[in-house]
């Protein structure tokens, strides 16, 4: 096994560890990236359905989840949207915005990727690719140990995301290394992902979409309502209104608390318009219809189908022989119709994991554990996750950027003897750039002191 030292290793090599590598680089720590896919940023690509929705130009409060908005809102304010936008324009990306979301003008997720990558291989910031991290162990310094090598490290940053997208690498290793350290996690639950019902008939419903406004109930009490395109399963439900409030609906089901969600399939009617309407189809031209023929054009046939059975009503029977009883049933179930929840998708198909390392164990200003001197945390591992529209991503870049610069600003001054480095066959950049590496090969120290008195 190989032995490798530098200042800083960043286990992870998503959006976070990238953002954390560049800013301690930037900041003249030398730094390597340790992660287990064969490249960096694998969760990137999917990202904004693959346009990468990088950012949002609306950054308050309510659009992050935490048990300390306080730490998240302080972190934002140093480094934020403008920030960020102007992080990736100063790299070359053209940032373009759609009603507050922003993306890369190209149209494609792989740019910012790309983006990130340039800048780190610009930073001689080092890869070791297609290695799973076994152990990380603090003595005088970082021990972390792979299956072929063994980095030395004065700083330690765990960037190693969640447990959502298992597929693109996130399999929930970095909470194992942040407890074996001392440190706490909190519950994890998917979130922005589909809910599933046992409700019946709900195949006849897959694949229909639909305008709704959406009510979470939890044992009964009202806990978020959303409103916009819903997407009807098999299984359930899903879209971006259901994703919003799929982490409270997560761990109301994990409490073992009823889960239900209202939905009202026309808001923009009210329910006395419906009634009116509905009754005026029943006596006049719509009579001799039946109730799928009456209500063509103002629901999808398929949902009308499915409130229609719901209510009681037979498929042949026509308006004017259904009864008020029936007609006030169909309507209510319109405006008002309970769908029990009985769980989620599990993390592969979630976008991100609600709950991580507990921020009361974590400095505010740097990201550093208060628990163990030169660890560090950024992105999903922490207990933060937000909303739909670029939130998860602006943390990741803001956690990241943060806490690479404390890193790098208070490395130690003094490093173990340097052992001699070997051929490493997995390492990008050994093999692409040796000249980059035959200069940074002898590099004993990082000059913290000169870094220091130019602050002062």
């Amino acid at each position: 096994m190989q032995t490798m030292i530098y200042d800083i290793a960043i286990i992870g090599g998503g959006a976070a560890g990238l953002m954390a590598a560049i800013s301690a680089a930037g900041h003249g720590a030398h730094t390597v990236i340790v992660e287990h896919n064969s490249r960096v940023g694998k969760k990137l690509l999917v990202t904004g359905n693959g346009k990468c929705n990088f950012t949002n130009e609306l950054q308050e409060e309510a659009c992050y989840y935490s048990a300390d908005p306080a730490f998240v809102m302080s972190a934002l304010g140093r480094f934020g949207h403008k920030e960020t936008v102007r992080f990736f324009e100063e790299l070359g990306v053209l940032a373009v915005s759609k009603n507050g979301y922003c993306y890369p003008n190209s149209g494609q997720a792989s740019s910012i990727l790309d983006i990130l990558r340039l800048e780190a291989r610009r930073l001689n910031v080092e890869e070791f690719l297609g290695e799973h991290v076994v152990s990380v162990t603090k003595k005088d310094c970082f021990y972390i140990n792979t299956e072929k090598t063994q980095i030395l490290a004065t700083s330690c940053i765990l960037a190693t995301g969640g447990k959502a997208a298992v597929q693109t690498g996130s399999d929930g290793s970095g909470y194992r290394l942040a407890k074996k350290f001392g440190h706490s996690v909190t519950g994890l639950v998917p979130a922005l992902v589909p809910l599933t019902s046992e409700q019946k008939d709900l195949k006849m419903l897959a694949g229909v979409r639909t305008k709704a406004k959406l009510h979470l109930l939890v044992a009964g009490e009202e806990k978020s309502v959303e409103e916009g395109e819903l997407q009807l399963t098999a299984y359930g439900i899903s879209g971006i209104p259901v994703f919003q409030f799929s982490r409270t609906a997560a761990y109301g089901l994990s409490d073992k608390k009823k889960v239900t969600v209202q939905i009202d399939f026309l808001p923009d009617r009210s329910l006395e318009w419906l009634q009116e309407e509905l009754y005026k189809r029943k006596k006049g031209r719509h009579k001799r219809h039946t109730m799928e023929e009456a209500m063509t054009g103002v629901l999808n046939k398929k949902l009308v189908e499915f409130l229609r059975k719901q209510s009681g009503i037979s498929g042949t029977e026509l308006m004017e022989t259904i009864s008020d009883h029936q007609l006030e049933k169909f309507t209510l179930s319109i405006k008002t119709f309970p769908m029990n929840i009985n769980g989620t998708k599990p993390f592969a198909n979630a976008q991100v994991t609600a709950g991580g390392v507990d921020l009361s164990q974590v400095k505010e200003r740097t990201f550093e554990s208060r628990l163990v001197n030169g660890l560090y945390f950024a992105g999903e591992i922490l207990d933060v996750d937000g909303i739909c529209g670029g939130y998860n991503l602006q943390w990741a870049w803001t956690s990241g950027y943060l806490a690479g610069q404390a890193a790098a600003m208070d490395c130690k001054t003094e490093y173990p003897e340097r052992s001699r480095k070997t051929e490493h066959p997995q390492r990008s950049r050994k093999t692409e750039h040796p000249e980059r590496n035959r200069k940074t090969e002898h590099s004993e120290k990082f000059h913290c002191d000169q870094k220091r008195r130019s602050r002062k």
